[in-house]
C-alpha cells in the first residue's frame, strides 16, 4: 500500500464491529481496520499528514474506535478549512453580542447580591450561601475574578460574557460530534444570536456558568460513551461536580445524561454482549460516585435548600406555559419581536430533526440526545411546577439542546438532496438554507430591543440613587421594601441619609413591621421608599399600607420593575369640610380634610379625603385632584387609585370608611395668585368618564392662595 500508515484513535465513538471500511475523502483515501494490530508498518499519528487527513475525515471515526489508516495525503483544500473558519466568526459574533454595551445597565437586586458575596472569603461565601438558595461555586469563581477584573459593572460581568461565549464553542463541538460541522456551526450560530443567552452573558449571575457545564457536560458525556475510560470518565466527573456547584438546576442536564446512558447500555448489551454493558455501566455507577464526591461537603445543605424551596409555579395553562418556555428557547427573552410564522418554521425543523439520516453509525442515539435532553428537562420543570418567569432561566441549558435539534432539522433537510437528480437538490437544499435564514433572520430582530427596549432592561438602582442623591436633603429617610436590595443599593449610595429595611428580619411579623413604619414617620420629614419583591417578603402590604394611611404620597416613578415613592409626612390638617357630596350612583365623599389653604411654591398640599359606598362598586376609578388656575387651566395634579392604590373601588364595603390621601406638589415656578382645588372620579379604562357630582364632572373643594416666598 502506498502512503502513509498511522494508528487513528478516535477520542469518543466505540469500536466497531465491522472487520473492515475503506472510504474516499477528497484529498487523501484511507483504508480502517477495526483490530489490534496494523496490516503493514505503522507512523506516528503525530505524523501531520495522517493525522490531518484523519481527524478531517468523518466517516471513519464513528466507526472505528481504534483504527490502523492507509492515507495518501493531497493538499488541504480551502473547503477543509471553511468549518474552522467559520466556527470562529460565529464565535467573534457572540463575543461582540455579548460584550456590547455590558456595562451601560445598571446592577439589579441580584448581581448587587453577587457582587456582596465576591468580596467576602470563600468560608463566607459558603455560609451565606447557605442561607440562600443557591450554591457557592459561581460566587467562589466570581471572588477569585474580581481580585484581577475589578468591580465595575462591566468588569463582573465579564466572566458571564466569558462563559456564554465558551458554552457556544461547545456546542459546536457538540454539534459537530453528534451531526458533523455544518450542524455544529448551525447549532452555535442559533445559540449566539439567542438573546436568551446574551441576556444571561451580560449578567453577573451564575446562569451563563450553568450553560457553559450544560453544553461541556453533554460534549464530555457523548465521548465517554464511546470510549469508557479513565480520561473522559474523570473529565466528566469534574464537569459534573462543577456543574452542581453552580446550580441545582445541573441535575437536569444529569437526568438526562442518565436517559440516554440507559438507553445506549441497552443497545450495547444487545450488539456486544454482558462484558462489554457490564465494563461501561460500572464505569459509568464510578463516574457518577466520584461526582457525587466532590459534591458531598455541600450535599446536605443543598437537599435542605430545595425541600424548603417552596412551590413558586404560576397557575398557567400547560400549552400557554410551554408556548413561552419555547419562545424563550427558540428566539430568546425577546421571542415576542418574531415575525409571524417563525414558530411554524422552527416546528417544521424540529419534525425533519426526528428523521433518520442515513450511513450514520448509532444514528439514533445521536438523534435522541437533544431531544431527550430537552424532553427530560421540560418534564423536570413542569413536574415539580417551577413555570414562572423568573424561573425561565433554569432552563438555559436547554436552550442548547434546541438548537442541536433545530440545527440537525436543517442537516437532515440538506442530506436529503440527491446530486443525481437536480431539481430535487434544489428543493431540499434551497429549504435547508431558507429554514436556516429564517432563524437568523427572527434572532437578529430581536437584537435591538434586547440592548434599548426598556421592558427587557434590568432595574435601574444606579438610576434610583442618582435621582436620592439630587433630591436628598438632611431629616430625608430611605426604605427599602423588601430588605434584600441592600446588597445592590449600597453598591451605588455612600450617603449620609438613614436606609431602613423592612420588614425587620425575615418579615412575618406585621406588628413588628408597623410599629417600625410608624417611629419613621414620627421622625422624618419625609420617606424616599423602594419597592421591590415586597409581595414574598411583605405580602400583607404592611409597610406601604402604613404609609398610604399615616402619611401622605407625593408621586412615584418606575425603574425598570423597582418602584420609587416619595412621602411627606403627615402635617395638622387645619381645614376639615363635611362633604357629603354624591358621585355617580353609589359614591360619596364624606368629608375631607387639608393641610392649608394658603402654599407657597414647592409647598406639598396635603388632601385628606374619607369616600364610601352605599352599594358594591363593579368598576375600577381613579381620583384625582387638581389644581386650576384663574383660566381653568391645569397647574398641578395628582390621579391615582384610592388609598395609593391599594384599596380599589371593587374590594369597597358598603357602609364603610375609605381613608385616601393624596399629596400635591406645588411647583416652584408658580406666581402669586388664586386656584381652584378640585377632586372627583374617572373609570380607569375610561379616563373621559367622570363620575358626575353635583351636575359637574369635578368638586370643588377649596380656594388656595399661593403666596410668593416672604424676601422676595
Amino acid at each position: 500500500m502506498a502512503g502513509l500508515m498511522a494508528r487513528y484513535t478516535p477520542p469518543c465513538w466505540p469500536k466497531c464491529t465491522t472487520s473492515r471500511f475503506q472510504q474516499t475523502n477528497r484529498s487523501c483515501s484511507i483504508r480502517c481496520w477495526c483490530s489490534t494490530a496494523p496490516p503493514n508498518r505503522s507512523c506516528p499519528l503525530s505524523l501531520p499528514a495522517a493525522a490531518s487527513c484523519c481527524s478531517r475525515w468523518a466517516s471513519c471515526s464513528p466507526l472505528c474506535g481504534s483504527v490502523w489508516a492507509v492515507v495518501r495525503p493531497g493538499a488541504v483544500t480551502v473547503r477543509d478549512r471553511l468549518p474552522a473558519a467559520l466556527a470562529v466568526l460565529v464565535l467573534l459574533l457572540a463575543v461582540w453580542l455579548r460584550f456590547n454595551d455590558i456595562g451601560a445597565q445598571s446592577f439589579w437586586n441580584d448581581e448587587g447580591n453577587a457582587y456582596v458575596q465576591a468580596t467576602r472569603d470563600f468560608t463566607a461565601i459558603a455560609e451565606h450561601a447557605a442561607r440562600d438558595i443557591h450554591p457557592p461555586g459561581y460566587y467562589w469563581l466570581l471572588a477569585l475574578w474580581r481580585q484581577a477584573a475589578g468591580e465595575t459593572e462591566m468588569a463582573l460581568r465579564l466572566l458571564s460574557a466569558l462563559a456564554s461565549v465558551l458554552s457556544v464553542a461547545f456546542t459546536f463541538a457538540l454539534g459537530r460530534r453528534l451531526f458533523g460541522s455544518e450542524a455544529g456551526l448551525a447549532a452555535a450560530l442559533l445559540v449566539a444570536l439567542n438573546s436568551f443567552s446574551i441576556y444571561y452573558g451580560q449578567e453577573a449571575r451564575m446562569y451563563a456558568l450553568l450553560a457553559l457545564w450544560g453544553a461541556a457536560g453533554m460534549w464530555v458525556f457523548t465521548c465517554f460513551v464511546g470510549r469508557p475510560g479513565l480520561r473522559w470518565g474523570l473529565a466528566l466527573a469534574l464537569v459534573s461536580a462543577a456543574g452542581l456547584w453552580t446550580q441545582y438546576a445541573y441535575a437536569f442536564v444529569l437526568l438526562a445524561q442518565g436517559v440516554l446512558m440507559v438507553l445506549w447500555l441497552a443497545d450495547l448489551l444487545r450488539r456486544e454482549g454482558l462484558q462489554a454493558f457490564a465494563y461501561s455501566f460500572g464505569t459509568y455507577v464510578a463516574v457518577n460516585l466520584l461526582a457525587l464526591a466532590l459534591y458531598l461537603p455541600w450535599l446536605p445543605t443543598a437537599l435542605n435548600q430545595i425541600a424548603s424551596w417552596p412551590s413558586a409555579g404560576d397557575p398557567v395553562p400547560f400549552a400557554e406555559a410551554l408556548g413561552v418556555i419555547l419562545g424563550w428557547l427558540m428566539f430568546g427573552i425577546t421571542y415576542t419581536e418574531t415575525v409571524a410564522g417563525s414558530f411554524a418554521v422552527a416546528n417544521l425543523l424540529l419534525l425533519f430533526g426526528l428523521l433518520p439520516a442515513s450511513r450514520q453509525p448509532h444514528g439514533w442515539w445521536r438523534l435522541l440526545t437533544p431531544v431527550l435532553w430537552l424532553v427530560v428537562t421540560l418534564a423536570i420543570f413542569f413536574a415539580f411546577q417551577l413555570f414562572r418567569q423568573q424561573n425561565l432561566k433554569l432552563l438555559i441549558p436547554a436552550q442548547i439542546a434546541l438548537a442541536l435539534w433545530l440545527a440537525r432539522g436543517v442537516w437532515v433537510l440538506w442530506r436529503l438532496a440527491d446530486d443525481e437528480r437536480p431539481l430535487r437538490a434544489v428543493l431540499f437544499r434551497g429549504a435547508a438554507t431558507a429554514g436556516m435564514v429564517w432563524l437568523v433572520f427572527n434572532l437578529a430582530l430581536g437584537l435591538g430591543p434586547l440592548y434599548s427596549d426598556p421592558e427587557y432592561r434590568r432595574a435601574d438602582y444606579r438610576g434610583i440613587v442618582a435621582d436620592l442623591n439630587a433630591t436628598l436633603r438632611p431629616g430625608d429617610a430611605i426604605v427599602l421594601d423588601a430588605p434584600n436590595q441592600e446588597e445592590v443599593f449600597r453598591y451605588y449610595y455612600d450617603g449620609d441619609a438613614p436606609v431602613y429595611m423592612l420588614p425587620p428580619g425575615l418579615g412575618g411579623n406585621d406588628d413588628a413591621t408597623r410599629a417600625a413604619v410608624q417611629n419613621i414617620i414620627a421622625a422624618h420629614e419625609r420617606a424616599f421608599v423602594v419597592f421591590w419583591g415586597e409581595a414574598e417578603r411583605d405580602p400583607n402590604r404592611v409597610v406601604e399600607t402604613t404609609l398610604d394611611a399615616e402619611a401622605f404620597e407625593v408621586g412615584d416613578r418606575w425603574y425598570g420593575d423597582v418602584r420609587l415613592a416619595t412621602y411627606v409626612m403627615p402635617r395638622q390638617l387645619q381645614v376639615s369640610v363635611d362633604s357629603g357630596a354624591r358621585f355617580g350612583d353609589h359614591i360619596t365623599l364624606e368629608r375631607y380634610a387639608l393641610s392649608a389653604e394658603t402654599v407657597m411654591p414647592g409647598d406639598v398640599l396635603q388632601v385628606r379625603l374619607e369616600w364610601a359606598t352605599g352599594e358594591p362598586l363593579e368598576e375600577r376609578y381613579k381620583v384625582f385632584v387638581q389644581l386650576l388656575d384663574e383660566n381653568g387651566m391645569l397647574v398641578a395634579q395628582r390621579d391615582s387609585e384610592p388609598g395609593g392604590g391599594l384599596a380599589l373601588t371593587t374590594t369597597w364595603t358598603p357602609g364603610q370608611t375609605v381613608i385616601d390621601n393624596h399629596a400635591l406638589v406645588i411647583p416652584g415656578d408658580l406666581h402669586a395668585a388664586h386656584y381652584l382645588l378640585i377632586a372627583g372620579l374617572y373609570n380607569i379604562n375610561q379616563p373621559t368618564a367622570r363620575l358626575p357630582v353635583d351636575g359637574n364632572d369635578a368638586l370643588v373643594l377649596a380656594q388656595i392662595t399661593v403666596e410668593e416666598p416672604s424676601g422676595e
